[in-house]
């Protein structure tokens, strides 16, 4: 994988790598945890059906969602103020990485179900708001020229470091317990019982450990702001900055504009990652392997797809990467909700219930789920610096965490509500067609981000030229 230049600056190499690093440190998180592992499990065997376990979820991830959209822009301008970025991210890794390592105590069945949710709802809070505060470190590392395929590279490696990860749960600790075997045929590691799903446990404390080596690059070796004042002066400036933004942001109309645009398209896209492998186990009735495979995919996939996201971004700009981004993933999300054992495109298939196409289908979407997944996060990095002075990025980083967060609570909600409303016994449908129902809302959050985006700028052409 090609690395930007340190040509910005007296940025070493080094620390460019530190910062990207920090990506494949953090993505084993929403691999393992949030989509392809652990969320799956526990839909399936800790929760009470997996109807329930997808409402469950959601409300898990919203609250965790609620509190970064309340605080994030309030840390960000205060941050600001003060300068470093690194004493924000150790508080709120720390956090990150004791809530995933108590998921190992989430036993299938073992009636905790309110305590793994809180964990599941504290890791989202930790991990989450780390990533602000590393993300506003960026425009400081190299020129704005490079900005999209610095994004891009790292959203890459972030991806690799989810593959293997997942390689690595799949292939030598999670086994079926019919079986008791991995996915390439070996007793799980460690002696982990598969009887008691100690394999799927294990991707919590393996994800905390993950994170907390590899995180240390991005410490020890990428320069950080200096400081500008002490902490009790610069609350009272960062809040008033916050407060000054907000009241000019509705004339500000290209940011205001991307603000609300991406708080739409994001959550849509961490809805469809949230709930995708819940899905496939309750509707397609997918083992946690075969969710694995379908994780290992799309990670491929999506590292291959912020790879090329962050050179057409350089090219083209990030707007262009976004747009066509969004509608690919739209029609992916039509084609996931589409399909059951019954049915492909809303179409009954013949063989119903033995046919392969349903596999086939959701595997093709995933893997278009990846890649455009990939560039999209990539390109919204670079399209976000674009919109503020490099005084005012960690603000806008938490900015961005609010757009995305205030809808990222609302998307779980969304559908946690949806799928009560249709399992309700008033309405008769069965638990798989509550669960497809359910997830509807993803469809319409695609389609306001990309109405959204047109009123959006980019800086892209004036740095071009200059």
């Amino acid at each position: 994988m090609n690395m930007p230049p340190a040509e910005h600056g007296t940025v070493p190499r080094r620390g460019i790598w530190g910062w990207m690093f920090f990506d494949w440190a953090q993505q084993p998180f929403h691999t393992l945890i949030i989509t392809f592992v652990f969320a799956p499990y526990f839909a399936s065997a800790v929760a009470p059906d997996a109807a329930r376990g997808q409402e469950l979820w959601g409300l898990a991830t919203g609250i965790g969602g609620l509190a970064i959209a309340v605080s994030s822009p309030v840390l960000g301008a205060i941050a600001d103020a003060t300068g470093p970025r690194k004493p924000w991210i150790f508080v709120f890794s720390v956090i990150g990485v004791l809530a995933c390592a108590s998921l190992w105590f989430a036993a299938p069945g073992g009636g905790h179900v309110g305590l793994v949710l809180l964990a599941v709802a504290l890791a989202v809070f930790g991990m989450e708001f780390a990533a602000v505060f590393n993300n506003a470190m960026m425009p400081d590392l190299v020129p704005r020229s490079e900005l999209g395929r610095l994004s891009g590279s790292a959203w890459g490696l972030g991806y690799l470091g989810g593959l293997l990860s997942l390689v690595l749960v799949l292939g030598f600790m999670a086994a079926q317990p019919d079986t008791g075997r991995t996915l390439l045929g070996l007793e799980p590691i460690f002696g982990l019982d598969p009887a008691a799903r100690e394999g799927d446990r294990a991707a919590g404390p393996l994800t905390g450990l993950w994170y907390a080596l590899f995180v240390l690059p991005m410490f020890l070796f990428t320069p950080d702001a200096p400081r500008r004042k002490a902490a009790t002066g610069a609350i009272r400036e960062g809040l008033g900055r916050l407060s000054a933004t907000l009241k000019r942001l509705p004339g500000e109309r290209s940011y205001f504009s991307f603000l609300l645009s991406s708080m739409f398209y994001r959550d849509a896209l961490n809805a469809l990652y949230a709930f995708g492998g819940i899905y496939a186990a309750g509707v397609l009735n997918w083992s946690i392997t075969q969710i694995g495979l379908f994780g290992i995919l799309a990670n491929v996939t999506g590292a291959l797809g912020a790879w090329l996201g962050g050179r057409m971004d350089r090219r083209f700009g990030p707007k262009l990467v976004v747009s066509v981004s969004i509608v690919v993933l739209t029609m992916c999300a039509l084609l996931v909700i589409s399909t059951t054992r019954e049915e492909l495109l809303f179409m009954p298939i013949g063989g119903a219930g033995a046919s392969s196409l349903p596999d086939i289908a959701f595997f093709v979407a995933g893997a278009f789920i990846g890649a455009a997944g990939g560039a999209i996060q990539a390109a919204s990095r670079t399209l976000l610096v674009d919109q503020v002075s490099r005084e005012r990025v960690t603000e806008a980083f938490g900015l961005y965490a609010l757009s995305g967060k205030a809808t990222t609570f609302i998307g779980p909600f969304a559908i946690a509500i949806a799928t009560g409303y249709f399992a309700s016994e008033g309405f008769g449908f069965s638990v798989e067609d509550a669960q497809r129902l359910g997830v509807t809302p993803i469809l319409v959050l695609f389609l306001i981000g990309l109405v959204l985006l047109p009123f959006v700028k980019s800086r892209h052409q004036e740095a071009g030229a200059s």
